[in-house]
């Protein structure tokens, strides 16, 4: 009985910490939303640092990501086309590629970059100032660290996933078609075609949300952790690997859900 209770109270403890985690980012959350919207309207918002993170993010994610999008490409590319053949509907070769590049292929891709490249080192860095003391240096100073901080990065992860998104959907969609087109298994008209007609404008708004839901995601949890990081050098490496391992787990739910809240919602008809 003792090992079986003692498994129940870790459980339990794990599962109360669990929450409490969920409820500590969701508050921060709301508070890294309302300080950017108040430092804008106030103009305190701290542009420079904004256009800072911006730059650090591209120049982090943007080569991995386009790295990633065309293979990610050519596999879909290949296995679609392949099947398609088989069942005689090569035509339909660029519908299916294009939107499912773009609804799910192109968030994914984006959300696996910004949690992995760019919330890791989001997470070092506010690790990094935890352990320095800086964070609290400024709280004794009476500056909010979420204001100064938390939110610059936010808004420029939010602005960063959005064009992210974009530049992997094109590039796996073109990588699609030059493979399919050039393979000469569909006309270049027949793949352009069948993906017009199949695609709606709510596949762009549906991926662009989704991606701006990942970056919310990625660098919330990533600086939750970074800001609860102790224990030195060793403590902030470990809360570089939770939030990497949070935010991965986090994103494939989110997806999930809004995948089916969408299919669920929007009618799938033919343009």
């Amino acid at each position: 009985m003792s090992a079986v209770t003692a498994l129940v109270n870790d459980l339990t403890g794990r599962a109360k910490k669990g929450v409490t985690t969920a409820g500590g980012m969701s508050l921060l959350t709301i508070e890294s939303l309302m300080a950017i919207g108040s430092d804008v309207v106030k103009r305190n918002f701290s542009w420079s640092e904004f256009f800072f993170q911006c730059w650090f993010m591209i120049r982090v994610g943007l080569a991995p990501a386009i790295m990633v999008a065309i293979p990610f490409g050519i596999i879909v590319s290949v296995q679609v086309g392949a099947v398609a053949n088989q069942i005689g509907a090569g035509s339909f070769a660029g519908a299916v590629n294009g939107i499912g590049v773009l609804r799910q292929g192109a968030p994914l891709v984006t959300s696996l970059i910004i949690a992995g490249a760019v919330g890791s080192a989001i997470c070092a860095d506010v690790g990094a100032r935890t352990i320095r003391e800086e964070v609290d240096a400024l709280k004794v100073m009476g500056i909010n660290p979420v204001n100064r901080i938390i939110a610059p990065r936010l808004a420029a992860a939010i602005f960063v996933a959005l064009l992210l998104n974009i530049v992997v959907a094109v590039a796996a969609i073109a990588t699609g078609f030059l493979l399919n087109v050039q393979s000469g298994n569909v006309s270049s008209g027949t793949y352009l075609s069948g993906f017009v007609a199949f695609a709606q404008p709510t596949d762009l708004v549906l991926a662009e949300f989704k991606a701006l839901l990942f970056g919310i995601i990625a660098v919330i949890v990533s600086c939750y952790k970074g800001l609860a990081a102790s224990g030195g050098a060793k403590g902030v490496a470990d809360a570089v690997n939770q939030s990497v391992v949070i935010s991965v787990v986090a994103l494939a739910i989110v997806n999930v859900a809004i995948t089916q809240a969408y299919v669920m919602l929007v009618p799938q008809s033919v343009a």
